[in-house]
């Protein structure tokens, strides 16, 4: 039987790929800040709560030996904790745009760090880095964000070619507008009232998200392209989830950059 361990388990695509690998069944670590605000993941059947903290080293070399204790291997790790903060750059504290980092690149490779000897001495395991579109595409106010995401994607890639040797395997998932709490404790949104030039690219990019979410996919689609991406055996390095997710790519991939921020643009206008 496989395990899989998932950084942020909790809610969202975390929960609903904890729950789709029990239901196919593989051993779960899911791994989250305050495992005990979700028991009912810990009630499922080969499901190993955890409490892991991307930006606490301590916790993430815990929760792995943790995971490896409890069922002897871990075979893939999922990198999902994140969040999103957007606003204008002024408007941000050099504090917040650290944890910002620190969550969604910092937290990754540390992730990945503590769990590659393991993967080493098995020479076999798959990480799977949950990018977003927005790891390709950027939208307004979204500096933070993107260049998170462009890192994500970055690294991955290079990782790619680093650990294929050593029998690991590097997956990209890439999802589009996902129906999760993004909009809610994961999305960190800043606006300075002291900074009002900014105030019509706020409005803009609401009017561009409205209609990029008005039909968002469910996160259980996204778990099911990891599922794909986890039991891939090839060379496939990236792997989109939802359809607004190949569209997107897909014309950002053909047309120009005048061409398709263009195109973005004519979304934000009243």
């Amino acid at each position: 039987m496989k395990t899989i361990l998932i950084t942020g388990a909790s809610s969202g695509i975390g929960a609903a790929t904890a729950r789709h690998f029990q239901a196919k069944g593989w051993n779960v670590i899911a791994t989250m800040r305050t495992p005990e605000n979700s028991p009912e993941l810990g009630a499922l059947e080969n499901v190993h709560p955890a409490r892991l903290d991307v930006t606490d080293a301590g916790s993430i070399a815990t929760a792995v030996a943790e995971g490896i204790e409890r069922f002897g291997q871990i075979d893939v790790v999922l990198n999902n904790a994140g969040y999103g903060a957007y606003g204008a750059l002024e408007a941000f504290s050099m504090e917040r745009i650290r944890r910002q980092f620190d969550t969604n690149v910092l937290g990754m490779m540390e992730v990945t760090k503590a769990v590659l000897p393991h993967f080493r001495q098995n020479r076999s395991g798959t990480i799977i880095n949950v990018s977003s579109i927005g790891g390709q595409i950027t939208f307004p106010l979204g500096a933070l964000y993107h260049g998170t995401k462009f890192a994500v994607e970055g690294l991955s890639e290079a990782l790619h070619y680093e650990l294929e040797p050593l029998g690991i395997r590097v997956r990209i998932v890439q999802p589009g507008m996902i129906r999760t709490n993004f909009g809610g404790s994961s999305f960190d949104f800043a606006m300075d009232e002291n900074l009002p030039d900014y105030a019509p690219m706020a409005e803009a990019m609401g009017r561009l998200f409205g209609k990029l979410a008005a039909n968002p996919s469910a996160p259980e689609t996204v778990a099911q392209v990891i599922w794909d991406a986890a039991n891939e055996t090839g060379s496939r390095l990236r792997f989109r989830a939802g359809p607004d997710a190949e569209e997107l790519l897909d014309a950002r991939k053909h047309q120009d950059d005048e061409t398709f921020i263009g195109g973005l643009k004519q979304m934000m206008a009243p």
